[in-house]
């Protein structure tokens, strides 16, 4: 007997019942059956077409999360606020309560006496069971969870690197679209190195970063000298509530200014505010203001407002990188795919300007064609 042909490609969420994988789920099923065009999806652009990446339609999600507000109900609630169209929660609810039924409890939760071995090792047997019981080909792990504090020494594993170690075990290419530890933890580098998995992160580049990333090399290619360089984020929803913490405002942080760092090779003065505002929902403003000196020296400034649903901003990168690292490990490779620094503030690679890194991304597509022939 032939046996079947394993086509279909899982997306595991770390969070998956939080804003971003909602929007995901729901705007896969939406763009997959026509209902919405696939605005900011960069490989649905013709620069991907030929590339062999997997069809949205043949995406199937599943995840981890510690709460149980299910998949339907949450996309109720994003599109009362906004983020979602009126009406596409009802259009895609087969797609949601599937991906629902595929969730399981994540952790480890208060009182909760697993050790870090047994907690990994149950991750690990959701994943494979995903993957078997759904008869999928591989499937991709996207860590889109709130983030959490740099942990404070090495001696244990944070939530975050306990989700990636699963994935290692599993077997599955894994992606941190969060700034939290996930793989950069030194008890997971060598198992990283030696998995011969894909990996990408970290910390998805959505907004002001996005911004960051192409102004800072504008200044310095007109030989304009920035002085000082402020931002103010105004978040209401889940980040708003996760960042009010000062330890995980401070790792969101580190992308920001690493972006200026590199594109201006200074860190200027000035700090990045991130303020909980409950009031805003599910939506944020991103504000900077920007001091540098003109001809003569003359005192110049320019300022930036960025306003919307940052789940809405990140769901199409996560979709594009799902797509992405699974097409790379259905090619054999393996590591960390520099490539993909495009879509992240921390990201492995040299350049943090954006244009190098869509050259970049542009090549790998190329290769990707390539391959498929």
């Amino acid at each position: 007997m032939t046996p079947t042909r394993r086509t279909g490609v899982g997306v595991w969420f770390v969070g998956a019942r939080g804003s971003v994988a909602t929007t995901a789920v729901a705007g896969c099923a939406a763009v997959a059956a026509g209902l919405h065009p696939p605005a900011g999806m960069v490989t649905e652009t013709d620069s991907f077409t030929g590339t062999g990446l997997p069809a949205l339609a043949s995406l199937v999600f599943g995840g981890h999360d510690t709460a149980s507000c299910p998949l339907p109900k949450r996309a109720e609630h994003l599109a009362a606020g906004g983020v979602l169209p009126h009406g596409l929660p009802s259009a895609v609810a087969a797609e949601l309560a599937a991906a629902d039924s595929a969730i399981r409890p994540g952790g480890p939760l208060p009182g909760d006496t697993r050790d870090e071995e047994e907690l990994v090792t149950a991750f690990a047997e959701d994943i494979t069971g995903f993957v078997r019981d759904r008869g999928l080909a591989r499937a991709v792990v996207v860590n889109v969870a709130s983030t959490e504090p740099a942990p404070r020494d090495d001696a244990s594993l944070p939530p975050s690197s306990l989700y990636a170690a699963a994935a290692l075990r599993a077997g599955c290419p894994y992606v941190n679209f969060t700034p939290s530890t996930g793989l950069h933890h030194p008890a997971l580098r060598e198992g990283a190195a030696t998995s011969g998995l894909p990996y990408a992160g970290r910390d998805g580049k959505t907004g002001q970063t996005l911004l960051r990333s192409v102004l800072g090399p504008m200044f310095a290619q007109r030989a304009f000298e920035v002085r000082a360089w402020s931002g103010t984020n105004l978040l209401g929803g889940g980040d708003g509530a996760s960042l009010a913490d000062p330890a995980a405002a401070a790792a969101k942080n580190s992308g920001k200014n690493r972006v200026l760092a590199d594109t201006l090779g200074n860190l200027p003065e000035g700090r990045v505010h991130i303020d909980d505002v409950p009031a805003l929902g599910e939506w944020k403003t991103a504000w900077d203001h920007i001091a540098f000196d003109g001809f003569l020296g003359s005192r110049m400034i320019l300022q930036t407002i960025w306003q919307g649903p940052d789940s809405a901003l990140a769901a199409p990168l996560v979709l594009d990188l799902a797509r992405l690292t699974a097409r790379a490990h259905e090619l054999g490779l393996s590591g960390p795919l520099e490539p993909l620094a495009f879509y992240f503030k921390d990201p492995y690679g040299d350049s943090a300007a954006l244009a190098d890194q869509h050259t970049a991304l542009l090549t790998f597509a190329a290769r990707l064609r390539e391959a498929a022939r």
